[in-house]
């Protein structure tokens, strides 16, 4: 059977359109699943936007700050099990402000350390952050129940406590 040079080509170019979609589509699933793993949790900051009306920038950036210190309070292990269990961990910990420069300096903030869980420290520093990001320093304490909360419906009791140990 004889097969003519035009069908052979077409066969050719369909094959080679075929692969490069295969090819193409991998690459997207694999880039799709780096932005997800670098990217904030949508569903985190969407629940932090809604129940205390603050911007998905706050949001982000609140959450990855009290992510930080529990980060800086717990062994790599223990605050690997938090990690695993909220999406976009690393984009939520670059949100944070840098704690370098204070926006209001540490006398505005000495007054907190009766006010917040845990007193000075890790949440003064955490406040500071907070009002980089124009939330006011109460907003600590409101941002880590629905952490913690968050934390225990995707990993469980177990490691939601070990993120409330680490923001007491």
């Amino acid at each position: 059977m004889k097969i003519g040079v035009n069908r052979v080509r077409t066969l050719i170019s369909f094959s080679c359109l075929l692969v490069l979609t295969i090819v193409a589509g991998r690459a997207q699933d694999q880039s799709s699943t780096a932005t997800a793993a670098k990217s904030p949790s949508s569903e985190l900051v969407g629940q932090l936007s809604q129940q205390l009306s603050v911007t998905p920038a706050q949001a982000a950036g609140g959450a990855g700050t009290l992510f930080g210190l529990a980060k800086s309070r717990l062994s790599a292990a223990d605050f690997g099990k938090i990690a695993a269990v909220v999406p976009g961990m690393n984009g939520l910990l670059k949100a944070a402000p840098s704690s370098n420069s204070p926006a209001g300096g540490a006398s505005e903030l000495s007054g907190l350390s009766g006010s917040l869980p845990g007193g000075a420290g890790g949440l003064a520093s955490a406040a500071q952050s907070f009002q980089k990001l124009g939330l006011s320093p109460d907003m600590v304490g409101k941002f880590v129940p629905i952490l913690t909360q968050f934390v225990q419906s995707k990993g469980g009791a177990g490691v939601a406590s070990l993120l409330s140990g680490a923001l007491k």
